[in-house]
């Protein structure tokens, strides 16, 4: 895992991370601010690639969270390996560390802001994956510590202690 001092200085991208579609979220250089960025629409692996190549070149990526869906107990899921799996290929095709992060309970608080706005449904679906990821990349940016361990696996039942607490 990536310590605080390791971290490379710049800009995060907060990924929340789906088979259909994946939720961008970038901070300021100073990684005090998230801001909601893209839903991308996945096309092919050599699409994607290059889509989040052209990220990190544009927007001066130096590191990315990717949300880790985690049971309420603690335990992960098959979407989190796909999650790691994502991960280590983002990192493989940029070249740019990868963190995983607790993203729990983030697009069911999105979905409550977006139908607080009053939004349609046609609304909240094109800005829930891109909400649910600012609210991932925020989390991770008040309390970076709290990033889970990239050697623990999707088999693992585990707790990574304050990653879930927050």
């Amino acid at each position: 895992m990536i310590s605080n001092t390791d971290q490379p200085a710049g800009r995060v991208a907060g990924i929340d991370y789906g088979t259909v579609r994946i939720g961008i979220a970038v901070s300021d250089p100073e990684r005090r601010l998230a801001s909601p960025y893209e839903n991308y629409n996945r096309r092919s692996r050599a699409k994607d690639a290059e889509r989040f190549q052209r990220l990190v070149q544009e927007e001066r990526i130096t590191l990315f969270v990717v949300g880790l869906p985690i049971h309420s107990d603690g335990s992960e899921s098959s979407k989190s390996l796909e999650a790691r799996d994502f991960g280590n290929w983002l990192l493989e095709i940029t070249g740019v560390p990868v963190v995983w992060f607790d993203e729990r309970f983030t697009s069911v608080e999105a979905e409550q802001v977006l139908l607080d706005a009053g939004l349609t449904q046609k609304k909240r679906k094109e800005r829930l994956d891109k909400l649910a990821a600012c609210f991932l990349l925020s989390a991770y940016l008040e309390a970076p510590h709290s990033a889970i361990d990239p050697t623990h696996h999707a088999a693992d039942a585990y707790r990574t202690p304050g990653a879930l607490d927050h």
